[in-house]
């Protein structure tokens, strides 16, 4: 089969497009055929490589994916050959305390397709079947590839990390994202009222039509002196974060009392400065998140396919030109989604 391979870390000459043997599924594993694959920047990640982190190379990069079951293993009884799938894809040993409390992104064995084994950037991926869910009828195959690790992060941030509640204010920094796009419309459904900045005129426009109550255009205004005036000088209860050093200070500074900053990535850079007295005078909490569990993968699932939540796909690409994807992700030119069509 054809797969995009990561043999050392590096640049874009390094995402290599070549034939593979086909993965052989275990009794306990699903072989999908892959339609459409979603690209997220922990692609890039793996690519680059992480100071500190081992990441099992060679290896398929691609941790979403919609297809189309190609055979199933011998202990699987809840998906047939033919049936139109989604994979979830967070990975864990489904056996421990963590699993079996319904926090699997906690499992000590935890990994990401695409991360921590063969990902999705391939015409078939062996899965365990509990990673298989039905893909809603809804929507399109690219559409389907596009939404569940962002959404998933996101919801997580939200919903089980900061507990935001109707009424509540929420600041989403970068809003082009995938996981940004993700929040704008998560915080919507849990009924807080939504600043979105980003830094271009087109992206904050794209967010408002997503649903942001308001926006900041930060390429040309403040968004500590926007969120205070949009406020009334209050703060929002809640940011979400995945931008790091480059927002960080902002982002604290934005918190009303007893605020809640969520944090999930850390794009620009890990070596950000905080001010404590301002933590404990403001009561705030910083809160970590990555990932969440299979059963908010699923309750996002049924949102999905009733509309209230919406992909936002902003290409497609044949699988060939996954290069292409990266570079623009690195332009930051991207407003959700970029997915790779087999071809």
């Amino acid at each position: 089969m054809r797969a995009v391979v990561i043999r050392e870390h590096g640049d874009l000459d390094v995402l290599r497009f070549e034939d593979v043997p086909e993965p052989a599924p275990r009794a306990d594993e699903v072989l999908v055929r892959v339609r459409a694959s979603g690209v997220n920047n922990l692609d890039t990640w793996v690519r680059r490589g992480v100071p500190g982190h081992t990441f099992p190379l060679p290896i398929v990069p691609g941790s979403d994916a919609s297809g189309v079951v190609e055979s199933v293993g011998a202990a699987v009884a809840h998906v047939k050959p033919g049936d139109a799938v989604i994979l979830a894809p967070g990975v864990s040993c489904g056996l421990c305390r963590a699993c079996l409390s319904g926090e699997d992104h906690l499992c000590r064995w935890f990994g990401i397709l695409g991360e921590s084994r063969d990902g999705t950037c391939a015409e078939l991926v062996a899965v365990p079947a509990r990673n298989v869910l039905p893909k809603p009828e809804s929507l399109s195959f690219e559409q389907a590839a596009s939404f569940a690790l962002v959404f998933l992060t996101a919801w997580h941030m939200l919903v089980a990390r900061a507990r935001v509640r109707p009424g509540e204010w929420v600041l989403v920094r970068a809003a082009g994202s995938g996981v940004s796009t993700a929040a704008i419309q998560i915080a919507k459904l849990h009924g807080a009222s939504v600043i979105a900045e980003a830094r271009s005129a087109e992206k904050v426009a794209r967010a408002a039509a997503l649903g942001a109550d308001f926006t900041v255009e930060s390429a040309s205004q403040d968004a500590f002196q926007e969120v205070r005036r949009l406020t009334g000088k209050r703060g929002v209860d809640v940011v979400v974060d995945h931008v790091g050093e480059a927002t960080w200070e902002s982002s604290i500074r934005c918190l009303a009392r007893a605020g809640r900053l969520v944090l999930c990535g850390a794009t620009t850079g890990a070596d950000a400065r905080t001010n404590l007295r301002m933590l404990f005078f403001k009561n705030l909490s910083l809160l970590g998140s990555t990932m969440g569990s299979q059963g908010e993968l699923r309750e996002i699932v049924e949102h999905v396919a009733a509309g209230r939540l919406k992909p936002v796909v902003h290409t497609v690409l044949p699988l060939s030109r996954v290069a292409d994807a990266h570079r623009l992700l690195a332009e930051r030119s991207v407003f959700g989604k970029i997915v790779l069509t087999a071809e």
